[in-house]
């Protein structure tokens, strides 16, 4: 199974990545997507997760395919 795990705005620079691919044999919560994504950082409660473009919170399951994207909060004026 491929899961592919996007880095938007700040989040890129502090990864270092845009993008990686995990790789797993079932599927994971959204957590456990960052953890191996990260480095084992923990996830922070501010973090918007959307899942194939559609947000969701971080006990969502992901699937073999399955596109997750993480984006740190946007504030502006």
């Amino acid at each position: 199974m491929t899961i592919a795990v996007k880095f938007f705005a700040s989040l890129r620079e502090e990864i270092g990545k845009s993008e990686i691919n995990i790789e797993t044999h079932k599927p994971m919560e959204i957590v456990t997507v960052w953890a191996q994504a990260s480095n084992n950082a923990l996830l922070p409660d501010y973090m918007l997760i959307a899942v194939n473009r559609k947000y969701v919170d971080k006990n969502t399951l992901v699937q073999d395919g399955d596109e997750v994207a993480f984006f740190p909060p946007v504030t502006g004026g």
